[in-house]
């Protein structure tokens, strides 16, 4: 669901680029909350993780893919603010590097990828497992509902941007209708994901932040295990691996956002990239012929940065605190 460059005009841009920031900043701010030493390995695999995941575009409807926006598992794998955090690094890693989403709409696409499904997601879950019966059950439902009501929040996010600043002349009603229906089916699709993916990451549970207050850990588990650089090396091994084996495969058809504004008639105000000329634009690489080969190159590059640029975010930050709060 990455906006092109042209979708929407210079101040829609601007303004969804204001607010992305702050709220990017906001969650940096507040990710204090979260910056233990073992959660810089965990955020850089969750990063690298959602960046392999969105490379593998699924068939939703004759004609139409998705793939996954990674927001609701996120923040239930790493808490709130470093999981807008991983995902905000995917998304601009993807336009600086893969030419993948317009860096005039960069700010729209950190807010609806990021922001917007990271606190949908976010409260959804909560809000569940807190009102439901407290089990592993409960859990992975309230995943699955959560990744769901992230996409279709994104989605509608995306027509409130083009009501006010969307450079067609389609009518916002059926924009809205467009959208919102085919993403409820990309949001099933990322909730069995996301579910599956919580699900393999109980083998940990103590290190799921949305589940740590729940009493589903023994007692004398509950303090956080050594090895979470050995289990992020693990799950950066599947996510090599995804990228390297799946991603070729993945499917071709346009992508939500992109089959709604063929069928609409605003995808001719699309413009091309300003890095289409890039060594990796479009998850390729400069040189080399096979396109699935590139594929694999570019996708393994991204997930590496993606997860290098994720630990050192919380690295720094960690270690600031650390010399903030040692003694003279």
């Amino acid at each position: 669901m990455h906006i092109p460059d042209g979708f929407l005009n210079g101040a829609a841009s601007a303004g969804t680029a204001v607010v992305a920031a702050g709220g990017l900043g906001y969650s940096i701010k507040r990710a204090g909350a979260y910056l233990q030493d073992n959660r810089i390995a965990l955020t850089g695999l969750v990063a690298a993780f959602i960046f392999a995941l969105q490379m593998l575009n699924f068939p939703v409807a004759a004609g139409t893919s998705g793939h996954l926006l990674g927001g609701a598992l996120a923040v239930i794998l790493v808490g709130p603010w470093l999981g807008i955090t991983a995902v905000s690094v995917v998304v601009i890693v993807q336009a600086l590097l893969l030419a993948d989403g317009g860096i005039s709409a960069l700010g729209a696409n950190v807010l609806n990828m990021a922001l917007v499904t990271g606190f949908v997601g976010w409260v959804v879950f909560r809000t569940m497992v807190k009102i439901l019966p407290r089990s592993w059950t409960t859990v992975l439902v309230s995943t699955f509902t959560a990744a769901l009501a992230s996409v279709v929040a994104s989605s509608i996010a995306f027509v409130i941007e083009y009501a006010f600043g969307g450079r067609g002349n389609v009518d916002v009603a059926t924009v809205l209708a467009a959208m919102a229906g085919v993403h409820f089916l990309i949001g099933i699709g990322e909730g069995l994901i996301s579910s599956a993916m919580v699900g393999a990451a109980a083998t940990r549970p103590e290190l799921i932040a949305g589940v740590q207050d729940l009493d589903l850990l023994d007692k004398e588990k509950k303090k956080v295990r050594a090895g979470a650089w050995g289990f992020a090396a693990a799950g950066l091994a599947v996510a090599v691996l995804l990228v390297m084996v799946v991603a070729p495969l993945a499917s071709e058809e346009p992508d939500g956002l992109e089959r709604a504004a063929i069928d609409q008639g605003f995808a001719d105000s699309a413009e091309d990239h300003v890095l289409a000329e890039s060594p990796l634009a479009d998850y390729g690489v400069s040189g080399v012929e096979d396109e699935a080969t590139g594929t694999r190159l570019s996708g393994l590059i991204g997930v590496l940065i993606t997860f290098g640029v994720g630990a050192a975010i919380v690295g720094a930050f960690v270690m600031m605190r650390k010399r903030s709060t040692t003694p003279l």
